[in-house]
């Protein structure tokens, strides 16, 4: 029997004065809520979401399957940063349709620009647009390698591929 694997990389690009000065990846998690949202879209005529959007946090927490939408918010364990930049709204994740099994969305990066220096431990795809918002699906969470320091004026932004494989 074959079996599907899911999975995705967040890619980052940070950058401070017009100058990139850190890029880097990690690998992340599609979260139970994630997968069964799939599943529920694909083959059970699930609502699907016209849009997904990308959200930071400030909390030193790795993400877990079982995490859902709550975790990630100020009143979650994660902590998601939302004063911490001036986007009014989580930027959308604004992908350009699947290609090979796989869907991204490197032409259009979700960018955030910082007020405030501030730590930032991760980073999570969610189909809510709600800074701190409560409801929603999550779909997948990343915890970096080591926490990154965002200055006042700084830039991340912030791709997404998601790929899905038969073994």
């Amino acid at each position: 029997m074959n079996e599907l694997k899911i999975g995705g990389i967040f890619t980052y690009e940070h950058v401070r004065n017009g100058e990139v000065i850190d890029t880097w990846s990690e690998p992340n998690i599609v979260v139970d809520e994630g997968l069964n949202y799939a599943l529920g879209t694909a083959f059970a005529s699930a609502s699907a979401s016209a849009n997904w959007y990308v959200g930071i946090f400030v909390n030193n927490y790795t993400p877990q399957s079982t995490d859902v939408i709550t975790t990630f918010p100020g009143v979650g364990v994660a902590g998601e940063a939302t004063t911490q930049y001036n986007e009014t709204t989580r930027p959308t994740w604004t992908q350009a349709g699947v290609v090979a099994k796989s869907i991204t969305n490197t032409a259009s990066p979700a960018v955030f620009t910082f007020n405030t220096t501030t730590s930032i431990y991760g980073a999570f795809l969610a189909n809510s647009s709600v800074k701190g918002g409560l409801t929603g699906k999550l779909a997948a969470a990343s915890k970096f390698s080591s926490v990154r320091s965002m200055l006042t004026n700084d830039i991340l932004n912030i791709t997404y591929t998601l790929s899905i494989t038969s073994v």
